[in-house]
């Protein structure tokens, strides 16, 4: 299976980590921590999009993100 590729950017999600308390961040926690929040992120989405259609909406609301993510 291909790797995708992260569309999320690695500076964002240093600052994440070392907001909650990291001294120093390595390459390799950066690549696992930005595939998990895009598989997380990817996972959130799908089940938004499936709330809004269940609801006869080709919009998502910011409800069915709330809901999605519970």
């Amino acid at each position: 299976m291909a790797k995708r590729p992260n569309i999320i950017p690695k500076a964002p999600i240093a600052k994440i980590l070392l907001a909650a308390g990291a001294k120093r961040v390595s390459a390799g926690a950066l690549d696992v921590f930005s595939e998990t929040l895009q598989d997380f992120a990817e996972k959130i989405a799908e089940k938004s999009v499936r709330l809004a259609r269940h609801s006869g909406r080709k919009t998502i609301k910011d409800d069915d993100i709330k809901l999605a993510v519970k």
